[in-house]
């Protein structure tokens, strides 16, 4: 099926602006990063089937993030009795400014604060959309951040006085 009055151009150039810090985003949340490949391009197969709508989103990467994480959740239900724990972070494509430390910092965080972190550091959201994306007041995206931030500065302390 065509779709009417979206081009192909304008999806493209989301993709081609969106999809690294996508994939950064979503494992940042906890996703594998083996998984996180397939699940970011099976999201951004699925932002192109309904682009007329997700390019009207507040925010189209996070709509594709999301997306990414539910496929994966959706993954993991079917498998969970046959694999094992996810991995360590390893993947080229996951460094943060060179900062493969970072990531795997934000890895540890409980699941809230990691999404927070991943939408409003890593997608560069404001606390609105953010709040507007997980489906929570902006008052706990705040608090979120707050208990993540403290988290991943005594983490990366600790961490650099032992290096």
């Amino acid at each position: 099926m065509r779709q009417q009055a979206v081009s192909f151009e304008e999806f493209g150039a989301f993709y081609a602006s969106h999809k690294d810090r996508c994939l950064r985003a979503t494992v940042a949340s906890g996703v594998d990063p083996g998984r996180a490949e397939d699940a970011v391009s099976e999201a951004f197969a699925r932002a192109w089937a309904q682009w007329r709508t997700v390019r009207n989103a507040r925010s189209p990467a996070a709509w594709v993030v999301r997306t990414a994480i539910n496929a994966d959740i959706s993954w993991w239900r079917k498998r969970r009795r046959e694999t094992g724990p996810p991995e360590d972070v390893r993947s080229e494509h996951l460094d943060l400014d060179g900062r493969r430390d970072l990531i795997a910092a934000v890895r540890r965080l409980p699941k809230r604060q990691r999404e927070v972190v991943a939408l409003r550091y890593i997608l560069d959201l404001d606390t609105a959309t953010t709040s507007a994306v997980l489906e929570i007041s902006p008052g706990t995206v705040s608090a979120h951040l707050h208990h993540a931030l403290a988290t991943l500065r005594a983490d990366l302390a600790t961490e650099g006085a032992c290096s």
